[in-house]
């Protein structure tokens, strides 16, 4: 039988390199370990940074290390209206052509060019995983939730298989909060029609066209 899925809300935080956090708060500097966070190796750091738009800004953004490659902000819809950018989905790494910002620290400052992106709703789970709920990495599905009133169907989630993840989907403060369960929430991957490649644009077509299946 197939493991429930926990659900985790992703709050606004802030993946950066070795070479901008050098920038920002002195060189040689390293990140400081607060906290220990679900997927295995990563954490939140003590250090935090201010996320600067043309509208507003948010003080106290928290950094998750280790270090990346290259620096990525994310937030949700909500946030990048409150900063004045556009809100663009994407999944984790790829950055090419998002919106940039201003990040801060004291009296430091450095402006991105780009990274400012919302995460793609996604699952974290082991090849034993993928092989109990029959996906495949990158494969997109659907989740189904369970809370008192508002149950809820995610669509296109997308699923990363590694054996150095461990299981959990990650969505951001505007998804979490459009089911309102605190209290362990979790889902279930569900397939429309025995189909890998049955999306919703798809079923709202042939809807919209009368063709029901079964």
């Amino acid at each position: 039988m197939p493991p429930k899925i926990p659900i985790e809300t992703s709050a606004r935080h802030i993946h950066i390199s070795k070479e901008d956090f050098e920038t920002l708060f002195g060189k040689g500097r390293e990140l400081t370990f607060a906290k220990e966070l679900s997927q295995p190796g990563q954490y939140q750091a003590a250090e935090r940074l201010a996320v600067v738009g043309p509208k507003g800004s948010f003080e106290t953004v928290s950094i998750l290390g280790p270090f990346r490659e290259k620096t990525q902000v994310e937030i949700s819809v909500t946030d990048a209206r409150k900063l004045g950018i556009q809100g663009v989905i994407r999944q984790s790494g790829d950055i090419c052509g998002t919106p940039g910002c201003i990040l801060r620290a004291g009296d430091s400052e450095l402006e991105l060019k780009e990274g400012v992106i919302v995460a793609k709703r996604h699952i974290h789970m082991r090849p034993i995983e993928a092989f109990q709920y029959n996906v495949k990495d990158n494969e997109n599905v659907f989740v189904i939730t369970k809370s008192y009133e508002r149950n809820l169907i995610y669509a296109d989630v997308v699923v990363r298989v590694s054996n150095q993840f461990r299981l959990a989907m990650h969505v951001d403060t505007d998804e979490a909060n459009a089911f309102a369960c605190n209290d362990e929430p979790y889902g279930v991957i569900v397939k429309f029609f025995d189909s890998d490649s049955y999306t919703v644009d798809r079923w709202m077509d042939e809807v919209l066209r009368g063709i029901h299946r079964s």
